[in-house]
């Protein structure tokens, strides 16, 4: 073996070694039967489950859990849809205003997101007078909240993609007589399959690991989010619950694993028909 070959091996281990270290240690963590950061180590003495058990019958883990995956979920389903439709729109169609529109969702993007927790909360207050299912310490609310966060991102990544598949696509279903919303979802839709589904895998990812907005919006233990109930769970006394914290960290790390591998086709097989030409 060459010494470019086993410098790149090397390389590659020493790599692979400190992205599993992190994991192994949280792993450690929630085995460990004491439960504490202090008394974690690689391998610790009697591990099991008892952080498990404690996590699901001492805190609502379970509802949290179930709040996330409708949040990170919904989230992730209507913004795709949302900005597919904007993006169509912007890639193909020309009108007054569209140059202002794509600028202004640029512009947005570049102001961190917690500038905006103040009106937010202003405006998420007056909702809840009128539709409490919709306002502040809802679920619903905070999806809505998301999706606004997301459309302007994931719409500029869309179009991108959108303007890379030929117009005569669009204008030969068309001259067959056939209408803009019917090439949408038969032409372009089909061929976008790789951008839809990273776009959803990544604002399923941020969504269900977002913390800020959910700590602010979502106060009640019913309606929190994973985030915000670990959180919570180191809060105080943070060696005395971490065990159960880890417990917690691995298996919210279980819902994006089946999404990605669930994606994984759609991606692969989009990317390998674009590569195909007739």
């Amino acid at each position: 073996m060459s010494r470019e070959m086993l410098a790149r091996h090397g390389f590659a281990v020493l790599v692979t070694v400190f992205a599993l270290v992190p994991i192994v240690f949280v792993l450690s963590a929630a085995l460990n039967p004491l439960g504490t950061l202090d008394s974690t180590t690689v391998l610790p003495n009697g591990a099991g489950l008892d952080n498990l058990r404690d996590l699901s019958t001492g805190t609502s883990f379970w509802t949290w859990y179930r709040n996330s995956i409708v949040v990170a979920g919904m989230t992730a389903l209507l913004s795709v849809a949302v900005s597919a439709l904007a993006a169509y729109a912007f890639s193909r169609f020309r009108f007054h205003g569209r140059r202002v529109g794509l600028v202004g969702l640029l512009v947005i993007q570049a102001f961190p997101q917690f500038l905006a927790i103040v009106p937010l909360y202003v405006i998420f207050s007056v909702i809840s007078d009128t539709w409490p299912a919709f306002g502040l310490n809802s679920v619903w609310g905070v999806v809505l909240l998301y999706i606004g966060g997301q459309v302007g991102v994931n719409t500029w990544l869309m179009k991108g993609f959108f303007d890379s598949i030929p117009r005569e696509l669009d204008e030969a279903m068309l001259v067959d007589g056939c209408t803009h919303r019917q090439a949408f979802t038969r032409v372009i839709l089909p061929l976008s399959a790789p951008i839809l589904a990273i776009s959803a895998l990544l604002v399923f990812i941020a969504t269900i690991n977002e913390f800020l907005v959910a700590s602010v919006f979502l106060t009640g233990d019913g309606q929190r989010t994973l985030a915000v109930g670990l959180y919570g769970l180191i809060a105080g006394e943070r060696n005395s619950s971490f065990g159960m914290f880890a417990v917690g960290t691995l298996l919210t790390a279980i819902p994006t694993v089946l999404l990605f591998q669930f994606l994984q086709r759609y991606i692969v097989h989009g990317l390998t028909a674009g590569s195909v030409k007739g």
